[in-house]
């Protein structure tokens, strides 16, 4: 069947994967009027969704509760065959050996298409490297004779999502669409007009893809950059923060990125490697994107290094040095901990002997660290030989942080504007 004239109207969404990505949009569309058949391969998801129970910080279950009529959750791809549309937001992490995992999208991609129908808009939004779409995606659909662009409609469109943020919604942050055809882009920007304000069409689905890509590698490099400075600075005696503050007074020419304790979430951490894999099977190597990446992935160990110099200058070994750590998510004000860098500090110190806990009100625990949390933040930095601010929450307090510590250790550069008695270190 040949369906090559776009059809605009999208009454029944699919949504495969609904975690910070996918639960998002699946708000936004049903909050437009749409019908929504969630698909997540996790049960616990499926049953709080369906009871209006929200899983994520983002979205409130105030937010679900009252969209429970056209939210349902599932694990069976074969509702996808109602859908006039169907969005792609599974997790594309790294392997160990920090090369693309495409496991759970070849296997989404697969299950879609044992249900694919005629005239159907299949959109990825999972980040990816350039050629994903065409090369992956696309092949797996174009089965039994079907053909983009003709029996059904295929786009990429970037995940822009920033965990914790306000200012900037899915409606309000411009959308990018790259289709396989004009055809595809065309369904693909009708779509996403239904929620976000403003759409933007490029010509292709690796120009969008690139483009994701783009967006964070930029901001791992100037984090590189400046991380890299900091321990500069740290051998110079030179305070890192003054010198950023310094530089950010000039009007032009310069964007304000701070040192810390390494990268965090699902992109920042990820992408640098994705785009450099693409890169070297095309006989191409991004070194400089590449050497990025690295220097944020060392960024915790020069961490512990200067927690291990800390102690020792105080005549304290780390080997059973109590070590109360601030904050464990990747970013302040959410409860997010993937590739968080407090998980890498956690660990390497406890290989040194320490004894780590640590306090985070968006973190009740922390599994993958082996640590227990501490719910009296105040006991915790009476017991505590060293506090070490991680993560900036803006639930604490750093006034009391800085006069209930004997030490504290600030990577996040919060604490300069209180006085001390000389129990604080900055990065």
């Amino acid at each position: 069947m040949n369906v090559s004239s776009p059809a605009r109207e999208f009454r029944k969404i699919g949504i495969v994967g609904l975690g910070y990505v996918g639960l998002p949009l699946a708000v936004a569309f049903a909050e437009s009027g749409r019908q929504i058949v969630g698909l997540d391969s996790n049960p616990n998801k499926i049953e709080s969704l369906n009871r209006g129970a929200s899983y994520i910080e983002d979205i409130s279950s105030a937010t679900l509760e009252p969209l429970k009529d056209r939210i349902r959750a599932t694990s069976d791809y074969t509702e996808l065959a109602e859908c006039d549309a169907v969005i792609i937001c599974v997790p594309t992490p790294l392997t160990g050996s920090r090369e693309p995992d495409l496991t759970y999208l070849e296997a989404a991609v697969e299950d879609i298409s044992e249900v694919l129908q005629p005239g159907q808009t299949i959109v990825l939004e999972s980040t990816t490297y350039p050629g994903t779409t065409r090369d992956l995606v696309a092949t797996k659909l174009e089965t039994d004779g079907r053909q983009a662009g003709e029996d059904f409609f295929l786009a990429f469109s970037p995940e822009r999502i920033d965990p914790g943020r306000t200012d900037y919604t899915v409606r309000t942050t411009p959308k990018l669409v790259g289709g396989l055809t004009e055809a595809c882009g065309i369904n693909a920007v009708a779509l996403y007009e239904t929620i976000c304000d403003r759409v933007v069409q490029l010509s292709s689905p690796e120009s969008a893809e690139l483009s994701k890509l783009l967006e964070n590698i930029f901001r791992s490099v100037n984090i590189a950059m400046v991380n890299e400075l900091a321990q500069l600075c740290s051998r110079l005696g030179v305070d890192i923060w003054e010198v950023v503050d310094a530089a950010s007074t000039k009007p032009f020419g310069f964007m304000r990125f701070d040192p810390g304790p390494g990268m965090g979430g699902h992109c920042l951490p990820v992408d640098p490697f994705y785009l450099a894999f693409k890169a070297r099977e095309l006989d191409f190597y991004p070194e400089f994107i590449e050497l990025a990446g690295k220097i944020n992935q060392s960024q915790p160990l020069f961490c512990v290094n200067r927690i291990e110099r800390l102690l020792n200058e105080n005549g304290k070994a780390v080997s059973n040095s109590r070590i109360l750590i601030l904050g464990v998510s990747y970013k302040a004000g959410v409860g997010d901990t993937r590739e968080s860098p407090a998980i890498k500090i956690v660990r390497l110190l406890r290989e040194l002997g320490a004894d780590v806990r640590y306090h985070d009100p968006h973190v009740p625990e922390l599994k993958e660290a082996g640590i227990s949390n501490s719910p009296d933040l105040e006991a915790a930095l009476a017991e505590a030989e060293l506090s070490v601010i991680i993560t900036a929450h803006p639930e604490f307090d750093w006034r009391e942080v800085i006069d209930k510590s004997e030490l504290v250790f600030d990577l996040r550069g919060v604490t300069r504007e209180f006085p001390d008695n000389g129990n604080v270190t900055r990065l």
